[in-house]
């Protein structure tokens, strides 16, 4: 392979799952595509728009599928992700996330000519920058103003803060300002349905009053847009929120499986789509197996991955390309060459470290998708 180049795809068109080539990420195309239908249904009966978090995917085909099923766009963190998305045909991208630099506003004004650009900001100094690179590229942009409904991350306070920015929203002949970005993050993996909703209650009571005193002086923007896929029933139901922006629901994970509904119970009416595939590599007959999946193959911050099918068998002691399958009280039946799906603690990060997405229907390979924005950092 040519110094530069992405690694080849792990199995094609066709293929039998078995014979993919591991580690490797598996979409299983039945669970994933009822995942996209189930949001897009309960979105649709809620009256919102539906713009799904693309740093999940990372992918145009999955995007373009997600926008087929009646999404408006998606959003994006990265001015590099945006770009990579819109060269692969997706239209329409909020960046939901502040950005400060002036290189990489240029970027994201010349990318406002190919593709409907929208942007959050909580400064003065960031709508400022963003003018200006507005004006140098003679690009139009429209802005929502986030603000802090709990996450403690970016944004301004609710109220008159929210108000000042709007202001000089409405100062820059570049910029109009359409609405509020609030997102509570942290939300998201709050275990109690209960506590969920009541933290959602206050996000949506912030934006509601938040909103009515921009409109009160001449600022009507038309959406107030969050959520996610820990607490997007409430957002729902809210009579606030006016688009979502659910995203780890097409694949989940591990962490998301321990979110109790409103029974208690540690379930979710959203399918596992997404395995880390990987392959028995050792076995030196210690009451464990060797997986050629470890550090470089998973996301770890949420925690160890779970083995599908198979909860008797814990994984432990990952490294840079190993981890290790504690056998427990029995072999689980494993044998070297054996291969097995992972389910990630935490999808968006895992997805992040791969080239390609194997996507395949009833143990047979359907298609192999790029991560087209796969290191867009920047």
């Amino acid at each position: 392979m040519e110094p530069g180049k992405v690694q080849e795809p792990p199995a094609a068109a066709g293929d039998a799952v078995e014979d993919v080539d591991t580690p490797a990420l598996l979409v299983d195309l039945d669970a994933f595509e009822a995942n996209l239908r189930l949001m897009a249904d309960r979105a649709a009966a809620a009256g919102l728009r539906l713009r799904p978090h693309a740093k999940t995917h990372k992918s145009a085909a999955v995007a373009l599928r997600q926008m087929a099923l009646g999404a408006v766009g998606v959003c994006c963190q990265k001015v590099s992700e945006a770009e990579a998305l819109v060269a692969a045909g997706v239209g329409d991208i909020l960046v939901s996330n502040e950005v400060i630099d002036p290189r990489k506003l240029d970027r994201l004004a010349r990318l406002a000519a190919a593709a409907r650009i929208a942007i959050c900001v909580d400064s003065k100094e960031g709508i400022r920058a963003l003018s200006q690179a507005c004006g140098r590229h003679d690009a139009r942009m429209d802005v929502l103003v986030e603000i802090n409904v709990g996450g403690d991350r970016c944004g301004v306070e609710p109220g008159a803060p929210a108000l000042a920015l709007a202001h000089a929203i409405g100062a820059s002949t570049s910029l109009r300002y359409t609405g509020l970005q609030a997102y509570h993050g942290r939300a998201q993996h709050i275990r109690s349905w209960q506590e969920r909703r009541a933290a959602i209650a206050h996000a949506a009571d912030a934006a509601g009053r938040t909103r009515d005193l921009l409109a009160s002086h001449g600022f009507a923007g038309d959406t107030i847009t969050g959520g996610g896929t820990g607490t997007h029933p409430f957002e729902l139901a809210s009579g606030v929120y006016t688009e979502l922006q659910a995203g780890s629901y097409i694949f989940m994970d591990a962490d998301y499986g321990r979110n109790l509904d409103e029974t208690g119970e540690a379930r979710s009416p959203y399918r596992q789509s997404l395995f880390v595939y990987a392959q028995v590599m050792s076995m030196p007959g210690r009451r464990y197996a060797i997986l050629d999946a470890g550090l470089k193959a998973l996301a770890f911050d949420s925690g160890m991955p779970l083995v599908h099918g198979q909860p008797d068998l814990t994984y432990c002691r990952p490294s840079d390309e190993h981890g290790m399958l504690d056998l427990g009280v029995t072999d689980g039946g494993l044998r070297l060459g054996d291969k097995v799906r992972l389910i990630p603690g935490h999808c968006d990060p895992t997805v992040g470290l791969y080239d390609w997405i194997v996507a395949f229907r009833k143990e047979q390979v359907e298609a192999v998708w790029p991560v087209d924005a796969r290191g867009a950092l920047r």
